[in-house]
């Protein structure tokens, strides 16, 4: 498949909101692929659609056990919250210390179109609702309570 070029702050398409996909259909299909081999190229655990210059509401995420697509997902439940340091493939060289839910419910679409409710926790919740924020034009510098940078 292919590997797409992952936009970067300041660009224009990272603070625009992403569009809802109204028809799964082979072009969203490879979509998906292309944006699952485009993360793990950039060794990353989440990618929106939007940071790969596609405004349309998919992320996928995989935090280390298995890849999940997720396609026009909403949180439709917060609960908790917790500190931790996030960075991102589209802002690089910064790392944020963030508040975010600890366990949150999602609603979305998988890639067969069938709806579908999510529970998730802790790591694999913080990512979900960081890749969710780039649907909506928001980066992570925007929440973040403190900032440095990247050391690496």
């Amino acid at each position: 498949m292919a590997v797409y070029k992952i936009l970067t702050e300041p660009d224009p398409v990272l603070r625009a909101k992403a569009l809802p996909v109204r028809n799964i259909n082979s072009g969203v299909l490879r979509l998906l692929e292309n944006m699952r081999d485009t993360m793990y190229a950039a060794e990353g655990v989440g990618l929106a659609a939007p940071q790969i210059g596609v405004s349309k509401r998919i992320i996928i995420v995989d935090p280390g056990e298995n890849c999940i697509v997720l396609i026009n997902p909403e949180i439709i439940r917060l609960e908790g919250e917790y500190g931790g340091s996030e960075g991102c493939l589209s802002v690089p060289g910064k790392v944020g210390w963030l508040n975010r839910a600890q366990k949150i419910l999602v609603r979305a679409q998988n890639p067969l179109g069938e709806n579908i409710e999510m529970e998730a926790a802790s790591y694999l919740a913080r990512i979900i609702q960081h890749e969710i924020d780039h649907l909506d034009g928001i980066l992570f510098p925007d929440k973040a309570l403190k900032i440095r940078s990247d050391d690496k």
